[in-house]
Formats: structure tokens, C-alpha cells, sequence
């Protein structure tokens, strides 16, 4: 089939990269005319694992293209998916003015039928408020347009895996034959009939996936709905790491025990500095705007959101009673992305902790496997560095805020040997508290003793 992209952002891109491994032709079109003009050179604008060897196949393949030109790329697709961003207003509630203009070129340019695909995460209610502005905007044309809501349930790190291997795929439909056409899309996935660069070998077998039909509402409820309770639970478990370390008690023992319950689970039940990026963040005050709008007081939403702001005091608080004085500090902080794997650092809780630092008066050095970049950019007061050790030697405090595997297994024997004292701070709970006392280190973490 020959599909549309409009929009090359995180969603955008592995969208139109997995589509057209999945055998589709794709057409993708951003309006950042610096972004396209390196996706033509064969360049790869953001990081996400696996991402390049699938563009690299689809051009080499010649099923994806790029363009500036929004016009072209809305007429060359029988089903155009939206994935522009709706970053969120003063008042919570997510700007929808991109998708406007999208739905207002759409409606003006196309030449023939099309599906109109919402990929951006949306409150419920867009999708009707979209064959509104179609129907409006089309003036007198006798072209019909249909519309869908398919969120994407991608997490940044492993968008592609989860793409080729999703547990559900949500279509809300305005028609039966919306239904039918977005399962033509999704065929090869459903039926696992390609080979996917994230398994060269081939997929491994696994339970069949859901296709879910429901109506458009739904379909942008679900996803509001899903990434809000994840971010609970991490809300919830960050609240147990508080009692824990009142009531001497191990926040990992607790949140494993209450995990194996099924009807739990161990997913997202993880104490730290809490969530950042673009989705959750903002997603929780679109619900919770949403929700205010038609009557409905969303409490426990407003709760996780507050427990998620205050981690970044609690984190600040246990650096201070460490160091006594921050200013004039040496502070090393490992971790720029908001998690690992990413080199996204919107909403990143590191970016909040080194601003508090350099509030304070501490010299700040950082490191990241793939963030620095982005960081440089906002950060110009912060010594950057691609190694670790380097980014730690004479430092009074490590400070860890992003679960990078290279942190993980970072030799802290070597890097203790460097600093100026031996002090941790783990944001994200990497260490064992009892290795770091073996190595001669002050170790301080969240929720255990």
C-alpha cells in the first residue's frame, strides 16, 4: 500500500521506517527542511536502537522517501498517518493546533479518497473534531475522507521492537471499511510475514496479536488511559520507597513481592527519580485537563503528578545532606536522557537535577552515550564528556540519574581511585548498597537502607 507520514519526529519516523520494512511504500514529510535533507543523505536525525539498519533497508528497497513538500506526500498516500507533535498548553491541556493545520492541508490538497490516520497521542473528542475541520475545509469537493485513531504504544529505546512485536494493535474507526483497510496495513505484522532487521533470523513465534476495533473516542481514551496508569505506578512505587526508608524497610523486596502477583505485576514499579520525556509528563495533565472539562476530577492523576515533581526534591535533598555545601562542588552526573537507551532529554529528570546544581553553585560535569548533543544546546555551563571516568575524575559526588547499561557496569574501583571523594547518589537504583560499602563508597539510593 502506499502510505503517508507527515511529521519525522520519535513516532513519525519509526512509524514510516516500520511500515515500509513491513513492505508498504512510504512517503514521509516534516516540515524541518534540515531534518529531511538528512534523512535524504542517508542520516538518522534522532537515536533509537535498530532504527538506522531499517531505514538503511527501506531506502536501499526504495519504499521510503522524503520530501518538504506536504502536498505531495498527502497526495501519494492512500492512508496518511498524523504524527505531529501536541506539546502541552500553560493549562495542561495539549495544543492541537499542528493537527488542525495538518487536517486543513489535507483537506485542500488531496486528490483522491483518503484515510486520515491519527498516530499523535490526542485527547478523546479529536477525532471527531478532525472529520470536522476535513469536511469544512474541503470546500464542496466530492473526495470523502475517513478517519482512525491508532495510538502507538512505542516506548523510546525500543520503538522498533515494539512496533514489529506489539502486544495489541488499537484501530478506532469511523466505518467498517476504515477497520478493513487498517488491518491490510498491519497484515504483515499480524501475520508475522517479513523478515524484520531487529531478529535477522526471523521473528521468534509468539502469542497472537490483538487487533482491537473500537470507536474513535475509545481508541484516544486507551492510550491517555494506559500511559497514565503506568506512570501511577511508578508515582505509587516511589511512595513505598519513601515509607520504606522511614520504616527501614528494602523498596526492591517490597515492589519484587507485590510484582509477582499477576494481577500487579513488576512492570514500571520502580523507585527513582520518576518519569520524564514527552509522553508521560504531558499526556497525565491532557487526561487530567480532560477529565476537568466534562466534570470529572481526576485525583489520583493530580497525586502521581505531584509525587513525580517532588522526586527531584527528595533527590536534591539526600545530595545536600551528603555534601553538606553543594556550592563550589565538583558534582559528576552520569545520565542526560531522560531514560536509557534514548538520546531524547524533554522532561529529562537529569536536565531538572543539574539545573538545581548549577542554581546552587556546583561545577557540574556530565556524561551520556548518546544525549550530549541535545544537551549542549541547553546546558552551555556544564562540562560535557563522552567518557565517564573523565567525566567523575576530582568530583566531590556521582550523581546517577539515567539507567544506562554503561553505568550499570561502570568500574567503580577505577573510578573511586579519581574522585575527589567517594560519594554516590543513585537517582535510579543501579547499585548494590552492600558492593558500594565493599568498594569504600558512600552510597545513597532511594527506598533501601
Amino acid at each position: 500500500m502506499r502510505l503517508s507520514v507527515i511529521g519525522c519526529g520519535y513516532v513519525g519516523l519509526v512509524t514510516g521506517a516500520c511500515l515500509a520494512e513491513a513492505g508498504h511504500e512510504v512517503m514521509c514529510t516534516d516540515i524541518d527542511a534540515e531534518r529531511i535533507a538528512k534523512l535524504n543523505a542517508g542520516g538518522v536525525p534522532i537515536y533509537e536502537e535498530h532504527l538506522d539498519e531499517v531505514l538503511a533497508t527501506a531506502r536501499k528497497n526504495g519504499r521510503i522517501s522524503y520530501t518538504t513538500d506536504t502536498a505531495e506526500a498527502i497526495q501519494f498516500g492512500d492512508a496518511i498517518f498524523i504524527c505531529v507533535g501536541t506539546p502541552p498548553r500553560e493549562d495542561g491541556s495539549a495544543d492541537l493546533s499542528a493537527i488542525d493545520h495538518v487536517a486543513q492541508q489535507i483537506a485542500a490538497e488531496a486528490k483522491s479518497p483518503k484515510l486520515v490516520v491519527e498516530k499523535s497521542t490526542v485527547p478523546a473528542r479529536t477525532g471527531l473534531e478532525l472529520q470536522r475541520t476535513l469536511a469544512a475545509y474541503s470546500k464542496g469537493s466530492s473526495i470523502t475522507f475517513s478517519v482512525a485513531s491508532n495510538p502507538e504504544f512505542l516506548r523510546e529505546g525500543t520503538a522498533v521492537y515494539d512496533f514489529f512485536h506489539p502486544d495489541r494493535i488499537v484501530v478506532g474507526v469511523d466505518s467498517d471499511a476504515a477497520a478493513e483497510m487498517m488491518r491490510e496495513i498491519y497484515k504483515p505484522i499480524l501475520e508475522r510475514k517479513f523478515k524484520c532487521q531487529v531478529h535477522k533470523n526471523g521473528c521468534p513465534t509468539e502469542p497472537k496479536v490483538e487487533f482491537l476495533v473500537t470507536t474513535i473516542n475509545s481508541a484516544e481514551l486507551i492510550k491517555h488511559a494506559s500511559n497514565s496508569f503506568l506512570a501511577l505506578k511508578i508515582s505509587y512505587a516511589n511512595v513505598i520507597a519513601d515509607l520504606c526508608e522511614k520504616l527501614e524497610g528494602d523498596v526492591e523486596q517490597v515492589t519484587h513481592a507485590m510484582g509477582l502477583d499477576p494481577r500487579i505485576g513488576t512492570q514500571f514499579l520502580k523507585a527513582g527519580l520518576g518519569f520524564g520525556g514527552f509522553c508521560f509528563p504531558k499526556d497525565i495533565q491532557a487526561f487530567i485537563q480532560l477529565s476537568s472539562t466534562v466534570g470529572v476530577d481526576f485525583e489520583i492523576l493530580k497525586a502521581a503528578e505531584r509525587v513525580n515533581k517532588e522526586r527531584i526534591d527528595r533527590f536534591m535533598e539526600k545530595v545536600s545532606k551528603a555534601l553538606w555545601v553543594v556550592k563550589g562542588k565538583r558534582v559528576g552526573v552520569l545520565g542526560l536522557a531522560f531514560k536509557a537507551n534514548t538520546d531524547d532529554i524533554r522532561f529529562s529528570p537529569a536536565i531538572y537535577v543539574i539545573r538545581r546544581l548549577l542554581e546552587e553553585g556546583a561545577e557540574v560535569h556530565a556524561t551520556d552515550p548518546e544525549a550530549l548533543g541535545h544537551a549542549q544546546k541547553i546546558l552551555p555551563n556544564v562540562h560535557f564528556h563522552e567518557d565517564p571516568y573523565e567525566a567523575l575524575r576530582d568530583t566531590h559526588a556521582a550523581l546517577v540519574c539515567t539507567e544506562w547499561a554503561a553505568f550499570k557496569n561502570l568500574d567503580w574501583e577505577r573510578a573511586g581511585k579519581s574522585m575527589a571523594r567517594k560519594l554516590i547518589v543513585d537517582g535510579r537504583n543501579l547499585y548494590s548498597p552492600k558492593r558500594m560499602a565493599e568498594l569504600g563508597f558512600e552510597y545513597h539510593s532511594f527506598g533501601r537502607s
